[in-house]
């Protein structure tokens, strides 16, 4: 029993954007143990930092059940913004340090909420440098992009 609670799910997460705004997509790759899973979707117009947070959220909401999750990904917004601005955030009403309403507040709430389910950990990896899942992440956001151009298709993609 004690071996499974120290198990912990891997979600690696990449966002993508043509031009900013543009077509956006997300890719996230979901590890645990030998299971794998790989989502995308897109955006017709969108920016990079809504494709990397969503990227997060789809991928949690893919879990069934509280888990321990390490949450991988090449984006520093969304890393610092939830180990380090959002409890300010919170305590200004979304109001951010330039004293402006948060950007993308919709996002921050939907994973402020799936933080509180799962056990986060938080992990930053530069991106475009061979890491694996990070690269293997912004394929699937770029096919995710491609196919929303294509296909004038709106919202996630399971591929």
């Amino acid at each position: 029993m004690a071996e499974r609670e120290n198990k912990i799910v891997e979600l690696y997460a990449d966002g993508a954007c043509s031009g900013n705004p543009g077509p956006g997509g997300y890719g996230t790759i979901l590890r645990y143990g030998e299971t794998e899973k790989e989502i995308s979707g897109c955006e017709s117009r969108t920016t990079n930092n809504r494709m990397e947070l969503r990227a997060v959220i789809e991928g949690l909401r893919l879990l069934k059940k509280p888990c321990r999750v390490r949450v991988v990904t090449d984006s520093n917004y969304v890393v610092k913004g939830m180990t380090q601005w959002i409890k300010g955030w919170l305590a200004k009403n979304w109001v951010n340090s330039e004293k402006k309403p948060v950007s993308n507040k919709d996002l921050w709430e939907d994973l402020l909420a799936l933080s509180k389910i799962h056990r986060l950990e938080w992990q930053w990896v530069r991106g475009h440098k061979g890491h694996k899942e990070n690269e293997r992440c912004d394929t699937l956001a770029r096919k995710a992009i491609k196919e929303c151009r294509t296909n004038k298709k709106v919202g996630p993609a399971r591929l």
